[in-house]
C-alpha cells in the first residue's frame, strides 16, 4: 500500500492525499485549494498529481476550502465515485463551493479582460457552478462514529476533532484474511474549551497517523480573556478613537465565535449601542448552518440557548447580503463593527473594508485567525506599509490588533494532547502535513520529546510505502 502527499505538503493549504491500496483501490482524502499570495498558487490549482478519473472514492474531513475547494474541479475533470463527509460538512459545502466557485469566474472574468487587451487567449476558470452542482450530487453524509464502507475490507468513520462544525478526524481499518491495518488522518485539530462546539475528541491507536502541524511550534491565548480582551478593542476603537473595527474573518467558525462573543457582552449590557454588520452573504448562510445543526453545539452554548434562543443575533447586529448595503457601509459616518470575509482577507468584502478603511488612524483592524504567507491578512499582521491593493499604492495607518486565541486550530501543547493517547509502540510512522516547514520541524521536536519517533515532513508529490 502507498501514499501520495499530493497537497499541504510543507504548505498550510491544498490538503489531499492518495491513498493506494494493494489491490488497485484510489481513495483520496480531502481535495483542498491551494490559497496565498505566493506564485506557485495558480499553477498547483490548475492540475493535479493524480488522474481525477482514476479515483474511486473520497473522505472530506471538513468544508474548508484549503480542504474541499478544489472537488468541484476532480468532477469537472472525470472523478465520480462517492464523497463521504458529515452531515454539517455536506451543508456547509453547499454554500462554500458555490461561493468558490462564483469567486473562481469572476477571478477569469477579470483576467480575461486584461489578456483580451494583449491579444491573449481568455482562460477558463478553475470550475463552474454546473460544476459545483455535479459534485454536490456525489456527497454521502455519515453521522459521528457511524462506521461506512468504503470498499470491500475497508471502513472508515468520522470522530468530531472540534475544528469548525461538521470536522472531524478519519480513521480507516483495512483489513482482509491476513493483514489489518489502521490509518489515521487527524484533518485539522481543534481546540479545547472553545466556544460553541464540542470538545476535541482523540483518535483511537493507529498504524499510520496522517497529523497536520499548522500551529507547531506555536501557542495561542488562553481563552477566559478573549472576551475581555475583544471587548477592551471595542472600547478603544468604537469609544475612544471613535473608529471602526474591521474584522477579517472565516465565513465558517469564527464569524460564529465572534458574533456569539458579541451575543454575551450585549446580553450582560456591556456592548455599547453601537451598529454590528456582518457583511458576507456566506457567512449569513453559514450561521443558518449552525443554527440546523445544534448536535454540534457543547453543554455552555446548550444552556444558553435556554434563556437566548438565537445566540447569533441581538440588537444592533444586521447581516447583509446586498451589494449596495455593503458599499453604503464605508460611507457610514461614526463608529461600527464590520466582520466580513475571508478570515485571510484575500477575496470578498473585507478587501474593500480594508481598502476604504487603513488609511484612518481612528480605525482598527483587528486580525483572529492564521494568515497564509503573502495573503493581505499576512501583510496587515505583519503590519507591512504602503500595501498594493486595487492598483493604488495605501498606506496602513489603522491600529493592528491580533488575537490568535480566536483560531480554530489548536496549537502546539493541544496538538500533543490530542496525540497523547496514541500508542507509540504501535505507531509505525507520522506524516506530518498542513503546515509550513519551521512549524513542522518545531512540532517534529515536540513529538520527539513526548515519545514519538519516526516522523516524516513528506514533500508534494512525494510517495511512501505503507507496510502491514
Amino acid at each position: 500500500m502507498q501514499i501520495k502527499f499530493c497537497g499541504a505538503a510543507r504548505v498550510v493549504t491544498g490538503s489531499s492525499h492518495l491513498l493506494l491500496l494493494d489491490d488497485g483501490f484510489k481513495l483520496l482524502l480531502d481535495c483542498g485549494l491551494f490559497q496565498g499570495g505566493e506564485n506557485y498558487i495558480d499553477e498547483y490549482n490548475a492540475s493535479f498529481e493524480f488522474e481525477p478519473k482514476e479515483i474511486d472514492a473520497l473522505i472530506l474531513s471538513h468544508a474548508h476550502i484549503d480542504h474541499s475547494g478544489r472537488i468541484p474541479k476532480l468532477v469537472k475533470e472525470g472523478f465520480r465515485g462517492k464523497i463521504f463527509c458529515t452531515a454539517a460538512t455536506k451543508d456547509l459545502c453547499g454554500i462554500m463551493l458555490r461561493d468558490s466557485a462564483h469567486i473562481q469566474e469572476n477571478d477569469a472574468k477579470y483576467i480575461n479582460k486584461r489578456r483580451a487587451k494583449r491579444n491573449q487567449a481568455p482562460i477558463e476558470p478553475l470550475y463552474k457552478q454546473d460544476d459545483v452542482d455535479a459534485a454536490l450530487k456525489l456527497f454521502v453524509a455519515v453521522n459521528y462514529e457511524t462506521v461506512f464502507e468504503v470498499h470491500k475490507g475497508v471502513t472508515a468513520y468520522f470522530r468530531d476533532n472540534g475544528h469548525i462544525i461538521g470536522s472531524g478526524s478519519i480513521l480507516l481499518h483495512i483489513h482482509s484474511d491476513r493483514h489489518e491495518l489502521k490509518i489515521g488522518f487527524t484533518g485539522d485539530i481543534g481546540r479545547p474549551q472553545r466556544p460553541i462546539l464540542k470538545d476535541p475528541i482523540s483518535m483511537e491507536e493507529v498504524d499510520y497517523l496522517i497529523c497536520e502541524s499548522t500551529y507547531g511550534g506555536r501557542f495561542h491565548e488562553s481563552f477566559p480573556d478573549d472576551k475581555e480582551y475583544f471587548l477592551k478593542v471595542i472600547l478603544d476603537t468604537c469609544i475612544s478613537r471613535k473608529g471602526k473595527l474591521i474584522i477579517p474573518a472565516f465565513s465558517i467558525g469564527r464569524t460564529q465565535e465572534i458574533v456569539f462573543m458579541l451575543d454575551q457582552l450585549s446580553k450582560e449590557k456591556r456592548l455599547p449601542p453601537i451598529p454590528v454588520f456582518v457583511d458576507s452573504p456566506l457567512s449569513t448562510n453559514a450561521t443558518e448552518i449552525y443554527r440546523n445543526h445544534p448536535e454540534c453545539f457543547d453543554e455552555a452554548i446548550t444552556q444558553y440557548l435556554h434563556t437566548d434562543s438565537n445566540p447569533f443575533g441581538f440588537n444592533n447586529l444586521q447581516y447583509i447580503t446586498d451589494v449596495e448595503q455593503s458599499k453604503a457601509l464605508n460611507l457610514l459616518p461614526g463608529p461600527c463593527i464590520i466582520i466580513s470575509a475571508s478570515g485571510m482577507a484575500e477575496a470578498g468584502r473585507i478587501v474593500h473594508h480594508i481598502f476604504n478603511n487603513m488609511e484612518d488612524a481612528r480605525n482598527t483592524i483587528l486580525i483572529v485567525g492564521y494568515c497564509a504567507e503573502q495573503s493581505l491578512g499576512w501583510k496587515i499582521r505583519k503590519g507591512i506599509s504602503p500595501i498594493r491593493l486595487f492598483g493604488e499604492e495605501k498606506q496602513l495607518r489603522a491600529k493592528v490588533e491580533i488575537m490568535d486565541s480566536f483560531s480554530a486550530h489548536g496549537d502546539h501543547n493541544e496538538m500533543l494532547a490530542f496525540l497523547n493517547n496514541q500508542n507509540r509502540a504501535r505507531l509505525k510512522k507520522i506524516f506530518l502535513v498542513h503546515g509550513d516547514f519551521e512549524s513542522q520541524l518545531a512540532f517534529k521536536k515536540g513529538l520527539e520529546k513526548n515519545g514519538f519517533n519516526f516522523i516524516s515532513m513528506p514533500e508534494k508529490g512525494e510517495v511512501k510505502q505503507l507496510d502491514y
